[in-house]
This record gives C-alpha cells, structure tokens and sequence, in this order.
C-alpha cells in the first residue's frame, strides 16, 4: 500500500485579492454572490474539500483538510478541522486534528444525527502500529454536541484504509462507507461500523472489472442496497489498464454488482470521484471528472453529469468544455425534485478559469450561476452544494485569499441566490 494516495491536487494560477468582510457580485441571471467566511489556516482552518450540513438553527458544519493546530507531520503544516459557522458568520473550530490517535487530514463531509451528534472520517493518522500505513490508514469519528471528540474506529489497513469520503448512517445507527486502498487487494473496501465500534469489510474491490479505488460515500434504497462510484477500474478505456471507473450496486445478501462501466473520451466520461443522488424513480445521478465530449479546453474531455435509469442504461446529460461553462465537476450533485433541476460545482473553467457553481435544467440546459475570479470569492469549488428554505445555495472552495501562506491558500465559504 502507498504512504498515502495521490489526491486530486489543484495547482493555483489565478490573480488573488485580498478578502475584507462580506462582498457581494453579480453573476449570470443576476445571481447573487455572497462571501460568508474566509479560512486562514492555522488556528482556524483551510483547504475544505467537502459541502456543508445545516441544523435547524442556521448552523452549518464542515471540515478542512489543513489548517488548525500546527504540526510539521501534515499537509501544509497542519492536521485539520470540525468547524461551525454560524447564521452571522461566525466561525467556530470544534476539533482540531494532530495527526495522533485522533487522526488527520479530513476529506469528506459530516453527517449529523437527530441528537446533533457529528459523524465523520479522517484521511490519515489514527493507530500507528502494525499495519499497512506509515501514517495511520485513517479514523471514523464522532463529536458529540458537548465537543466531546471520539474516535471510534481506526482503519488498519486490511480491512481499509485512507477514506475520502462521507458516511453513511441507518436508522440503527450502522455507519456505512468506503476506503480509497486497503482490504484483500489494496483496491478498497465497504465497510460498516456498528453502533459498540465492531467494523466489518463487507466487500474487497478487486481492482478488476468491480472497479478500484471507491473516494466517495454510499447512498441507500429504501431496502438496504448500497450505490456508490469507484473512480478506477472497470474495463481498460482510453488506451489505460487502470479502466475508467463504475457504478457499483452492493446487495442485502452481500452480493457486489457492476451497474455501469465509464467508457472514456469522447464518449460517457471517467473517473467517477462522488457520490450518487436518486430522484423519485429511482435513477442514479452523478459527474465524472474528466471524459465526455467537451472537447474545449481540455485533451481528454472536462467532464460530464450523466443518469443511470434503473434498466441500467446510462445517459449523458451534459459534457463540460471547461470554458465559460465549466471544467472537472467532482463533487456531488444538489437535485431539486420540484424544478426538476441540478445545481453543482466546477474546480475548472467558467469566466475566469477558477470554477463555478451551476445549475442544468430538465432540458439539458447548463447555466452558470457564479464564475469564481479566484479573488477574495475563492477558487477551485471542490465540493458539494447545499441550499436552504430561501433556496439560497451554500458551497466552499478549496483555495482563494491569500492571507495564510503558500498557494492554494484556504478557501472561502459562501452563498449563492437562486431566486
């Protein structure tokens, strides 16, 4: 097993300003744009690469893969955070990371339970030991609503290792997701935890035609079966032995089916990096980070949006050029059931070449509602949207401000009217 995975690293090259308290642009449909919050690494965070959740008070949550307590050992010269940003703005850090048995390096999202305590995973750290992982194979944990940190789970390696993404939690409390590497083939893993800490690999990615690597987190029917995404694997595609990445379906029986393989360019899109949505008739929705037949801006495609009806046909939906539209989606998509609409982001393209948050109607049609300057509104949206009763639609970027060392700087929080 590597040391630790190669990330989707973002390299900066747009112009920074420095950020003062809230701005508001004007972007296409004149949407408006509001910056909430701009990370300045140690004490208080930076680098997110998830989406946020809300509680019924206005509070969001999220983690930063850097920043925090400082520590030599981690990424940028820091471990991590769990913070909260409240309804004015005002963040709080409720764990900071130290790359010891707590973990380190946060890459997915949170979830939260009906008691308002947090569920999340670390990248690395945890139990150092014998195992598979120089730097710990990662941790599951749990705040309470006291700030009480858990850590209940730590990842050995064999039975997974370095999770990226979310979790999952049933109405038992059984968290479920995935590991990057580790297990029986280094190729990954599901696993579920249940509620006294016992964890068990429900399935070993093979690395073959089942896919390899799953970075995202696990959606559910309303009969137990599990979908996710393996960004690799699947058939060889584009002249590459690594495959395109699947969509797998993970049965009650423990049965592992491949529900669709990723072609490539020009063709459906490849490496699937996040999770699925449904919609009411149960078809599957998620981007592919690169492929398609948007052939603008990028060599092998900049990426799709793309459906899987539930007879197994996949269809495209839209191919990102990595121009004014946008390039490399990799974060999960927001369904709006009533609109029949998505809303998502781009790490690429858009007016200034920094990403956008968008928005593709039931027709195809793909509108950009914010093109990000990689001024102080940030760069590089890497992870989901959320939107609250008002339909105003919430984000972060990974980079932008550059008032906390080296480049890809902090990131930003922000809000984004679709009125």
């Amino acid at each position: 097993m590597p040391n630790k995975l190669s990330l989707r690293c973002i390299s900066v090259l747009a112009l920074v300003f420095l950020a003062a308290g809230f701005i508001t642009i004007q972007a296409a449909e004149a949407q408006t744009f509001t910056l909430l919050y701009s990370f300045k690494g140690p004490p208080d965070g930076g680098n997110p690469y998830a989406g946020l959740i809300e509680d019924n008070h206005g509070n969001r949550y999220g983690t930063t893969y850097s920043g925090g307590m400082v520590n030599s050992k981690c990424f940028d010269g820091a471990c991590g955070t769990v913070f909260k940003l409240d309804a004015a703005g005002k963040e709080t850090v409720l764990h900071r990371f130290t790359d010891g048995k707590d973990g380190a390096n946060p890459y997915g999202g949170l979830i939260r339970d009906a008691a308002g305590n947090l569920y999340g995973t670390t990248y690395t750290g945890g139990y150092i030991g014998v195992n598979q992982c120089s730097y710990g194979c990662g941790t599951v944990f749990k705040i309470k609503p006291s700030g009480q940190f858990i850590v209940l789970f730590s990842f050995h390696g064999s039975d997974g290792g370095y999770p990226l993404g979310g979790l999952l939690r049933d109405a038992a409390g059984t968290l479920y997701g995935t590991t990057s590497v580790g297990g029986a083939y280094d190729s990954g893993t599901i696993f579920k935890l249940d509620v006294r800490g016992k964890e068990t690999v429900l399935y070993s990615f093979t690395g073959g035609a089942d896919g390899a690597q799953p970075l995202a987190g696990l959606v559910q029917d309303v009969a137990g079966n599990l979908y996710g995404t393996a960004v690799l694997g699947g058939n060889i595609c584009d002249g590459q032995g690594v495959g395109c990445g699947t969509v797998f379906k993970f049965d009650t029986k423990g049965h592992e089916t491949t529900l669709h393989t990723f072609t490539g360019y020009p063709n459906d899109g490849k490496f699937p990096p996040s999770s699925l949505v449904w919609d009411k008739a149960g078809n599957l929705y998620g981007t592919t980070e690169i492929g398609g037949n948007g052939q603008y801006n990028c060599n092998y495609g900049c990426g799709t949006i793309f459906k899987l009806q539930t007879n197994g046909k996949e269809e495209v939906l839209y191919s990102f050029t990595g121009g004014a539209d946008g390039g490399t989606p990799n974060a999960s998509l927001l369904w709006d059931s009533t609109r029949r609409e998505f809303y998502g982001t781009t790490v690429w393209g858009g007016a200034h070449g920094a990403g956008t948050v968008f928005r593709l109607d039931s027709k195809g049609k793909e509108t950009v509602l914010h093109s990000f300057t990689g001024g102080s509104d940030g760069l590089y949206p890497s992870g989901n949207v959320t939107r609250d009763k008002a339909n105003n639609l919430y984000g972060m970027t990974t980079g932008g401000v550059p008032d906390c060392g080296r480049p890809p700087y902090c990131g930003t929080v922000f809000k984004v009217s679709t009125k």
